[in-house]
């Protein structure tokens, strides 16, 4: 008896564990710093050095304004809006082997 009962509570907190990962999966958020070249209807660019700017969509969901020249950090989740799939090719049958 006291086996099972130690049995369920080890797979409830291992349940409680794997709930909390999951969560944290789906939420990461990622962060991206640099000067504000430009801030156009919805459209902010912001450059890290001469080889590196990134353009970022806002709308009226994002927090913080900023104007062209501010020091940015802006934090940012990666999002699927489509995913296209296409059939993997066909594996050709390996002949059987005879004897």
């Amino acid at each position: 008896m006291k086996r099972i009962v130690l049995l369920v509570i080890v797979a409830g907190l291992l349940l409680v564990l794997a709930f909390g990962a999951g969560l944290a999966a789906a939420g990461k958020t990622y962060q991206f710093t640099g000067i504000v070249k430009s801030n156009d209807g919805g459209i902010l660019t912001v450059e890290k050095n001469a080889k590196e700017t990134w353009t970022f969509s806002t709308d009226k969901d994002t927090k913080g304004t900023a104007k062209v020249g501010d020091k940015v950090t802006v934090n940012y989740k990666m999002v699927a809006t489509d995913i296209e799939t296409k059939p993997a090719a066909a594996t050709p049958a390996k002949p059987a082997k005879g004897k």
